[in-house]
């Protein structure tokens, strides 16, 4: 064993204050006793306690010759004979010695357990030896990944999921047999395609589902994402709104599904929503007769309505006018005019080309989607239509207006379907064989701290995930380069955190507190972190380390342009024409 480098000064569970009492220590140990670093304390039992470096000082500036150092330690674990253990049963007494965590112990720390077995990078301070986490609890317990914008969030991401999906240097590891991998990404910027698109003899299938591509129809929809859709919660008859269009919906859904029972206004199975658009128009323009034996509508040839339901959805009709006189008395319905300006939010709504892709989703064959596409819609999320491990859903299309309920309807789905396969395969005494991990980038922009209405639908989707989904076989990677504005139910759920350099204080402040007790002083060295490096802590890890990655093989797409470099280069003329026709999503357009 190396030379003690100094001894234990005082002990208490959550700090192991060391003195350090010759120059010569310092000036021959300066790398290892940077705060990060790991000493070996004796514990007076022939075992030693692992200890991290939280802060470096001397005790007497003036006189140099006889300069003191006190490190303050916090404890993380056990180094004994048969390997090392989390927490610290026996803490050292004053005078124990105190030594280097040297290479050897660190191999035997990183290497021994068979339980760590999914490689995630080198040791910052040592690249010799190889850290691996438990898969398992990494991936199934939450993941939270976070760091300044330019820190490198986006290739640690790229890295990790290639690794879970068998993609090293460009190739496919798993060419031969395909694995049972299961990641669903919400890409926000169009980042990740680029990472997981290899040469095609690489038989490597990505599903990669753009805004024109995805197939997500509104009928899917339950009744919060329907009504923050097509409702305005501020205005002063909302109620009013919210039960027609609740009583229009649940009559079509069971007007085109009258095999089904028991139908709600939750419940997944089509309804048109042009048929409800006319029964509440219909509802707006509605004349009661009040003639003898009448007391109900009256269209305009005289007609009387006495099944609202088998009428108003076909088309708008036309009523008698409003009257006094005996001869032709009728009166305006109880909603008449009520629903103007609903009806006129809804049409432009059902107009807007921009979201086809919920209210008007149509196949190949150019027919629509009903209740019995229902499969094929989920299996479109989970890769089973093309076999891919990995599935983007492209974000940067959507529209900011729906952005929300489209993350919430395909987590909702997916945490639905996890739900009812986990309750089958209960059924039979097994669990999920089939885990899914969504991945969460950007989070802030969908799954915010604080926010208005708007983001209602998506918070509740994945904050049920965050809290719930374990159990099902579903998981979280939550990626973001502000994780203070993050809803903290989500943050607080995930047991395993990722931090890449942070700058901000407001940030590092937060992710220390999220840490456990016994890692939140390794969060003082965020804004420090290198290229490449980042604090890995939580469940997974042996212990709390910091930890170098390679760059991912292919990339994601998340390269800065770089402005000085262009900027020198001669002016470049471009065809603004090209731009535009992309801009108008005209036919033609390059991608």
């Amino acid at each position: 064993m190396s030379e003690a480098i100094g001894k234990v000064l005082s002990s208490s569970p959550d700090n192991i204050i060391v003195t350090v009492e010759k120059l010569r220590v310092l000036e021959d140990n300066k790398e290892s006793l940077q705060v990060g670093q790991y000493l070996k304390i004796a514990d007076g039992n022939s075992n030693y306690i692992v200890s991290i470096i939280n802060n470096v000082r001397a005790l007497d500036y003036n006189i140099q010759e006889d300069l003191k150092l006190i490190i303050d330690t916090q404890p993380i674990g056990s180094l004994m004979e048969e390997g090392f253990r989390r927490g610290a049963k026996n803490l050292p007494v004053p005078t124990e010695p105190v030594y280097i965590l040297d290479s050897g112990d660190l191999d035997r720390i990183f290497g021994a357990n068979g339980d760590y077995n999914f490689p995630i990078g080198v040791l910052s301070q040592n690249e010799k030896i190889e850290v691996k986490i438990d898969g398992d609890k990494f991936f199934g317990k939450h993941v939270a990944i976070v760091g300044s914008t330019g820190a490198g969030k986006s290739c640690a991401v790229a890295k990790i999921l290639q690794s879970a999906v068998g993609i090293n240097n460009f190739k496919n590891i798993n060419i031969h047999e395909q694995k049972n991998s299961h990641i669903i990404i919400f890409d926000i910027h169009s980042e990740y395609s680029a990472a997981f698109t290899l040469a095609e003899d690489q038989n490597f299938t990505l599903n990669n589902l753009s805004v024109d591509k995805m197939k997500l129809p509104y009928w899917l929809m339950n009744s919060e994402e329907l009504e923050s859709l097509f409702i305005e919660s501020n205005e002063s008859n909302s109620h009013n709104q919210i039960s027609m269009f609740k009583n229009a919906v649940i009559l079509n859904k069971e007007r085109h599904n009258p095999t089904i029972s028991e139908i709600t206004y939750d419940t997944p199975v089509y309804f048109n929503i042009r048929e409800v658009f006319n029964y509440i128009e219909n509802m707006n323009r509605e004349v009661i007769g009040k003639l003898e034996n009448e007391n109900c509508p009256k269209l305009a040839d005289n007609t009387l309505v006495r099944d609202r339901k088998e009428l108003y959805f076909n088309r708008i009709y036309e009523f008698v006018p409003q009257s006094t006189a005996s001869a032709t008395k009728a009166s305006n319905g109880p909603f008449y005019g009520e629903f103007n300006r609903f009806l006129s939010r809804l049409e432009t709504k059902l107009t807007d080309k921009r979201l086809n892709f919920i209210l008007n989703p149509t196949k190949e064959d150019g027919t629509i989607y009903h209740t019995s596409d229902f499969e094929e819609i989920i299996q479109q999320f989970l890769g089973y239509l093309n076999k891919a491990n990995v599935t983007i859903v492209d974000l940067s299309g959507i529209p900011f207006e729906v952005l929300s309920i489209t993350v919430s309807l395909i987590a909702r789905l997916v945490f639905d379907f996890c739900f009812h396969y986990s309750k089958l395969q209960h059924n039979r005494d097994k669990l999920n064989d089939i885990p899914v991990m969504i991945v969460c980038e950007e989070a802030h922009n969908y799954i915010p701290r604080n926010g208005g209405a708007e983001y209602n639908s998506s918070k509740k989707s994945i904050e049920r995930i965050a809290k719930e989904g374990r159990k099902y076989g579903l998981s979280l990677m939550v990626v973001s380069q502000r994780p203070s504005e993050v809803s903290e139910t989500v943050l607080a759920q995930c047991n395993n955190f990722v931090a890449l350099r942070l700058t901000n204080q407001t940030d590092q402040s937060y992710i220390k507190n999220l840490m456990p007790d016994s890692t939140k002083s390794i969060g003082s060295i965020l804004p420090n972190l290198g290229p490449g490096e980042n604090i890995i802590v939580g469940d997974s890890v042996i212990m709390p380390t910091i930890i170098k990655m390679d760059k991912p093989k292919p990339e994601p797409k998340s390269q800065s342009v770089m402005f000085s470099q262009k900027w020198e280069q001669p002016w470049r003329e471009i065809t603004f024409s090209d731009v535009i026709k992309r801009w108008r999503k005209e036919q033609g357009a390059e991608e």
